[in-house]
């Protein structure tokens, strides 16, 4: 009553002298009244005649914006657990008919915290343009995603050991490069890079998912990996001139380019092991990776077309391993270079030809944003926000206060520093939710 006369006192005063409610009322259309038992203002409608509960009939009104409104719709929208708008919205005009009520339910409900926490998408932001490691002709294997697979199980002797992949992909031309590690120790995988360094040469860029990522399908893979020295690895990076970049822990979407390349190794070591039997060695599983390397660096970048006239589509051991039989333009090195005895000029001119061709039809075919085609509002220092978590259900997700944000080149907000607690973590924006502009 105290609210109704607080918000509707000129309607209760007109009713009360039995004259009707002004046209500029916002409850003039409902026909209202006053009750005469309790004295409140209810609706009159057009109902009245209906076989329903006399409460919503005549239920009781309430102004849209008040907070005893809001408490009602609160306590409503908890003994539902946290249904939705039209389920609150229905089971309050069984007794209460509230102004413009889709949109404040819709408020009250997108205030609600237990909600948030249970129904908030992740935060998203309009896809990048690609770095220039992916764009600038270079040699092969100047510019390269690491990542790490398996483990896969040989047989030596009667012992059961555990082998692991590292594949490097090249940034520029998709190729790849296989070796294996026995274990996840950092002097395992500087050998293996040592190795890649001596039958490729020293690369200029390496990227990889921080390590976050690299457990791939097996629990082990990661724990294992969050103890790798890292610190031994840069150092060893440093010392030949070779700049390591690191993607934000649990940001997997932003090494698509090589950790796409898992699924391949996978899917075509999958069917070599089951070809060649499921028991092998480290001599047999060294074979088997260097024949998956060749297979996927045979794969088409460009579009197979019907058409006979047309030139073969662009694969990567086009670079690797130069043939002449590729039609060539002209360019710096004539045709006749193919076929002089004079190897280097052959090598010269088949690359050059390999990186002519990736301009016209590989390079636009990168244009396109498959997804992420809007740009969304940047995250601000002091915003709350949930950190996504694989290992916990999201109740329980921890909620951190972003204390720095990393923009790029056009001041978009990638990836973010929260403080949790007493620990501070770095996440990109996808991994969290936002919960409450600070």
């Amino acid at each position: 009553m105290y609210v109704q006369r607080e918000v509707f006192g000129d309607e209760v005063k007109a009713l009360s002298r039995e004259l009707s409610v002004g046209k500029s009322s916002p409850i003039y259309k409902l026909d209202p009244f006053l009750d005469s038992e309790d004295g409140l203002l209810k609706v009159g409608g057009r109902i009245r005649r209906s076989d329903i509960p006399k409460s919503a009939k005549h239920p009781i009104l309430l102004p849209k914006k008040h907070h005893v409104t809001t408490l009602l719709i609160r306590h409503e929208h908890e003994l539902l657990a946290h249904s939705g708008r039209n389920h609150v919205l229905s089971n309050l005009r069984q007794k209460y008919w509230i102004i413009n009520a889709n949109a404040t339910v819709r408020n009250v409900l997108f205030h609600c915290v237990t909600c948030r926490k249970l129904k908030e998408p992740a935060l998203s932001q309009k896809m990048a343009d690609l770095p220039e490691d992916r764009l600038e002709p270079s040699p092969p294997f100047s510019n390269v995603g690491i990542d790490l697979f398996g483990p896969y199980y040989i047989k030596e002797g009667r012992k059961e050991l555990k082998r692991y992949g590292v594949i490097f992909t090249c940034l520029v031309s998709r190729s790849i490069h296989i070796e294996t590690t026995n274990t996840l120790q950092s002097d395992s995988f500087i050998n293996a890079l040592r190795r890649f360094v001596s039958r490729r040469g020293h690369p200029k860029v390496i990227r990889c998912d921080n390590g976050t990522n690299f457990h791939g399908a097996e629990r082990e893979l990661k724990a294992a990996l969050d103890e790798m020295e890292e610190k031994k690895i840069e150092k060893y990076l440093s010392h030949h001139h070779i700049e390591w970049k690191f993607n934000p822990p649990a940001a997997s979407h932003m090494g698509g380019c090589w950790d796409r390349q898992i699924r391949t190794v996978r899917k075509v070591l999958s069917a070599l092991v089951k070809e060649f039997g499921e028991r092998l060695n480290d001599e047999s599983l060294q074979t088997l990776l260097c024949k998956v390397e060749s297979i996927i660096n045979s794969r088409p970048l460009t579009t197979v077309s019907d058409s006979v006239d047309d030139l073969e589509p662009l694969i990567p051991n086009h670079l690797l391993i130069p043939k002449s039989y590729v039609i060539p333009p002209p360019g710096l090195f004539q045709k006749d270079d193919v076929y002089m005895r004079r190897r280097w000029r052959c090598v010269q001119y088949l690359t050059n030809l390999f990186w002519s061709r990736f301009r016209k039809e590989y390079l636009s075919t990168l244009q396109t944003r498959q997804k992420w085609n809007e740009p969304r509002r940047n995250l601000i220092v002091r915003y709350v926000v949930l950190v996504k978590s694989d290992i916990e259900p999201r109740n329980h997700w921890p909620m951190g206060r972003v204390i720095e944000v990393y923009p790029d080149d056009k001041g978009t907000i990638r990836s973010a520093k929260i403080k949790i607690l007493s620990s501070v973590i770095v996440r990109p924006i996808q991994e969290l939710l936002l919960f409450v502009e600070g």
